[in-house]
């Protein structure tokens, strides 16, 4: 597994767990429809490209016209 694989799962892991904590400590109700919804759907995809290797962002981002970088 590379490191930028790693740093991948372990953001998004950090932000869906951050979301999480906050809902059951009772500081963000996840219940309703907020923007909140859409940090965990960018946690979510960070946290599975770690594992799959598969980011919607990537793509969009080579259609766009950018050329991928040298993987450091």
């Amino acid at each position: 597994m590379t490191v930028e694989r790693m740093v991948r799962i372990i953001a998004g892991f950090f932000i869906m767990l951050s979301l999480a904590l906050a809902h059951f400590s009772g500081s963000v109700d996840m219940t309703r429809l907020s923007w909140l919804w859409f940090t965990a759907f960018v946690g979510f995809n960070l946290f599975q490209s770690g594992f799959t290797r598969f980011c919607p962002m990537d793509i969009m981002l080579k259609k766009a016209g950018l050329k991928p970088g040298c993987g450091l």
